[in-house]
């Protein structure tokens, strides 16, 4: 039985990754492709940090979550539409049943009679500071997916975060309030008079609310990444992580209402343990469309096997020259600045990895970052001055520690020559070739 599953398991496996995906017709490469990124999802999700960072994100929404609400209250207050808020929230919480309508209630409760004249200066910067530190969790989570280690400058953080809390709610509450004075408009109400256009009119209006939760995640998949995420990979994560929050709803409020034992084991703390649940159901859908959007924009990632970080000695010294030679020779021609992304998708390397080397060799005094967003890479020595065994020997040494370091290893004698030797031979193979040097080859040719 075990051999016959893991034979139709193999071939499965020959029928998903072993064809070549371009010289497929349209239709399915479409549905290999889609097989490949589930597998992928499901390697993923299985390795666990996603639902460690969802559960983490869980335990940050339990302290944030009133401050959020009195932040986005006040907003929505300055704009008379903060009735809108209470709607919003009991649709968010109607998988959990009549329990849901209660905690809705308890949290309005807390939000209204929250009093910023009594928090004083201390308190309101403690709840501004709660909320922010739940955008930069969703933030730090959503760099992980997108392989990311270079977080945003406070000022940047402090700035876009306040854009999302401020600015968000007005966008969504203003989406719905434009929908419904089109539905109102007299000329739409006379087309709906008028069959077929009414029912179309009327099933379309139905689409509204889901087409609103595929955007808000789409915005989310599109901002808060520190990095630029094209506009069809966010909406293909948006649709995924709409379509599966809408299910997901559905589902877990059926089990709610079939399911009678959490309150018979846990009695009046059922209701917390179910909210749990559902706050972590919800980011880890989050977290799924954010690792869809990065499948979908970096296809090279969908891998039988998945790819490796790690850069072996060998591969950093032809990054290193690579890398160098690309940023002299964009100089020389003036053509658009190289940046981290931009580097990483031209050597086909994964942007962990290019990150990793950009900052060895910033470390290292050959390269500068510009002050734009993203950073913009330029060489920091002149080309005639860089010498390629130096640019090499930084290379190498980078990862070595201070202690033990290369001069205190105790080689015999026969392997301190033979090192001796290597490094001449390197030397005289290279002499003083510079950058420059490798740039007037290719000018030669």
């Amino acid at each position: 039985m075990l051999d016959s599953i893991t034979r139709l398991r193999n071939h499965l496996q020959e029928i998903v990754w072993s064809d070549d995906l371009r010289q497929l017709p349209a239709w399915r490469r479409l549905l290999i492709g889609a097989l490949r990124l589930g597998q992928v999802l499901l390697r993923e999700l299985a390795r666990g940090e996603l639902n460690l960072r969802a559960m983490s994100m869980v335990y940050t929404t339990l302290l944030s979550m009133v401050p959020l609400l009195a932040v986005s209250f006040s907003v929505l207050k300055g704009f008379g539409v903060h009735n809108q808020l209470e709607p919003v929230l009991h649709q968010f919480l109607a998988p959990l049943g009549p329990k849901g309508d209660e905690i809705a209630g308890h949290l309005l409760t807390f939000v209204s009679n929250m009093d910023v004249s009594v928090l004083g200066g201390l308190g309101l910067a403690m709840l501004i500071y709660t909320v922010l530190s739940l955008l930069h969790k969703i933030e730090a989570a959503f760099n992980h997916v997108w392989q990311i280690e270079r977080t945003r400058g406070f000022g940047q953080r402090f700035s876009s975060y306040l854009s999302v809390v401020l600015v968000g709610p007005v966008l969504v509450f203003g989406a719905l309030a434009i929908t419904a004075s089109v539905m109102n408009n007299r000329l739409v109400q006379w087309l709906i008079g008028i069959e077929p256009f009414g029912t179309l009119v009327v099933e379309s209006s139905r689409l509204i609310p889901y087409l609103l939760v595929v955007g808000a995640f789409t915005f989310f998949y599109t901002f808060i990444p520190n990095t630029r995420v094209k506009l069809y990979a966010a909406l293909g994560g948006g649709l995924v992580a709409g379509l599966l929050w809408q299910s997901t709803g559905w589902i877990f409020a059926a089990f709610i209402a079939s399911s009678t034992q959490y309150a018979a084991i846990y009695s009046s703390f059922a209701i917390l343990v179910l909210l749990l649940i559902w706050l972590y159901i919800n980011w880890l859908i989050l977290l799924i469309g954010a690792q869809i959007s990065f499948l979908i924009q970096n296809p090279h990632y969908l891998t039988r096997t998945g790819i490796q970080l790690g850069l072996s000695n060998r591969l950093k010294e032809r990054l290193a020259l690579n890398v160098m030679y690309l940023i002299a020779d964009q100089h020389h021609r003036h053509a658009a600045a190289w940046t981290v992304t931009t580097l990483a998708a031209r050597l086909n390397v994964p942007v962990t990895s290019m990150e990793r080397l950009v900052a060895l060799l910033i470390a290292a005094g050959y390269l500068v970052e510009t002050c734009d967003e993203p950073p913009n890479l330029i060489a920091a020595q002149d080309t005639a001055s860089v010498r390629l065994v130096d640019l090499l020997d930084a290379v190498r040494a980078a990862d070595e520690g201070v202690n033990p370091s290369g001069s205190d290893l105790a080689d015999p004698a026969p392997i301190g020559a033979l090192l001796q030797r290597l490094q001449a031979a390197r030397g005289a193979a290279l002499a003083d070739m510079t950058l420059l040097d490798l740039l007037s080859e290719r000018r030669a040719d």
